[in-house]
Formats: structure tokens, sequence, C-alpha cells
């Protein structure tokens, strides 16, 4: 009897062991900072937000169009900024590096990295009336929360997920990451108060973010969005099909109907 007891005890308890474990270091196995790097064509800007500083690459111009970028979690947003900034040649571009990323300070967290981007978008809702947002993979939980509490014009979502806590759940179906999850990204939750315009981008062959995954979120929209699918695509390597960039920036360049003609001409420099 005791023998037996001890032989389930054993288990029990490396279970239990590493289910504390991944608790205790599931945020470095959710954010992959990147190191800070040189953007040709960008200029640093530095946003005080609670208690960090972040780095956000801008691209400044005249006009009221502007497009705020949100990467994945091992993304340096600062590579993809000169393709958008060629093409978006009316739009003036954020693109940011998460608390932790690229130079800026402090820890991500999906509570941090909310919050930035609510404070982010009231800095630049003063200068800019027409504010575009495009979140990619972790970037589209982010974008997806900071649309459903302010006014988004158009939203592009590539890779996204319905709930990032099931995205896990899938990948460690022996744990139970529903309990264990700190930062889970319930985004079918906040789609149902999104009215801006949505592009949903899908990698057709993606491995981190399960296809059923995406189209649970597409669902939850009120207003359905448009889709893409990117055939043959993979999760990391979708900037290599040649619809995907073509395909977004026609999205994002496109007016509403009601959009007045006439706006603000000037943007002042943000430091």
């Amino acid at each position: 009897m005791r023998a037996t007891l001890v032989a389930l005890l054993i288990p029990a308890g490396l279970y239990a062991g590493l289910c504390l474990l991944m608790f205790v270091t599931q945020r470095s196995q959710m954010y992959f900072p990147v190191a800070e790097s040189d953007v040709d064509g960008a200029s640093a800007m530095r946003l005080e937000t609670d208690g960090a500083t972040l780095k956000i690459w801008a691209v400044q111009r005249p006009g009221a169009a502007a497009l705020v970028y949100f990467g994945g979690n091992a993304e340096d947003v600062g590579a993809s900024i000169g393709a958008f900034a060629e093409r978006l040649p009316d739009h003036s571009l954020y693109f940011v590096n998460y608390r932790g990323y690229a130079g800026s300070t402090g820890e991500p967290s999906e509570a941090a990295l909310v919050g930035d981007a609510v404070t982010l978008y009231d800095r630049l809702r003063s200068r800019h009336s027409r504010i575009s947002v495009l979140g990619r993979s972790l970037g589209s939980g982010v974008a997806v929360q900071l649309a459903s509490v302010r006014e988004v014009e158009r939203l592009v979502l590539v890779t996204p997920f319905d709930s990032l806590a099931s995205v896990a759940q899938g990948h460690y179906p022996w744990l139970p990451v529903r309990v264990l999850m700190l930062d889970r990204y319930e985004s079918a939750s906040c789609a149902p108060s999104i009215r801006a315009e949505a592009l949903v981008v899908v990698a057709e062959a993606d491995e981190v973010i399960p296809r059923a995954r995406t189209d649970a979120l597409i669902r939850a929209f009120k207003v359905r969005p448009r889709v893409l699918v990117l055939e043959g695509a993979r999760h990391n390597d979708l900037d290599g099909d040649p619809a995907y960039l073509p395909e977004v920036v026609e999205f994002l360049a496109a007016r509403p109907a009601s959009a007045s003609q006439t706006e603000a001409a000037a943007v002042p420099t943000m430091t």
C-alpha cells in the first residue's frame, strides 16, 4: 500500500512542479525581446508611459492619416517600416517597440502593452484624426483591444487568434494552461465592440496560430471583416508572399465613403 502511494505521489509531485515552473516562467516563454537596432528613414520617438519609456520608430508627415503598428513577439518592427513608408506616402507611421524591446524600458505584460497602446493613441489623436492600426500575431491581441476602446479608421490583423490561452492550450494539451496563464489576450471577447473596417490576413500553412483560432476570431466580429488567405504561407514568412504588402496597403489607403476630403495639413514633430 505504501509503495503504491509513493508511486502515485512521485509523478503527481513532478507534474505539480512542472506546472509551477511553467507558471513562474510563462512571460519569458511568451515575450522574446529583440535587440536595439538602427533604422534608415525613420526617427526614434520617445513616449513616456506608466513606468516605462517606449522607443517608437516614426515617419511623420503632413496630414491626418496615421498607421500604428504592433508586431509579433520576436519581431524587429523597424525592419518593416521602410516598405510601408514607401507604399503609404500619405500616412505618418508609428511602429511600436514593446516594453523591454529594442530600446524600450520596462517589462512586457498584457496590461502594460495594452495600456501603452491606449496612451500612444491618445497622444497621436491630437494631431491625426484618422488612425489605422495593424497588429501582427501577438500584436493582434494588442490591436484588437485598442480598437475596441478607441475609434480606429481601419484595422489589419495579421495571423491573429481568438484567445492566446486557447492557442497555448493547443500547443500544451497536457497542461492546465487556461488556469495558469496570466496574459490571455481574449481577442474574441473584444471583437464585437469593434466598428472599424477590418482585414484579417491568414497564413494558410501557419504552424503557430491554427486556422481554427483565427476563424473563431472572425466569427466574433459583428461587422464581418474582409479575409485574405495567403496560400502556402507560414507564420513567419508571409512577408515574402507577393500579395501580402500590396493587399494590406491597398486596404489601408482606401478612404471610407463618408470621409471628409478636407483635413488638417500640418503635423508637429513628436519627441
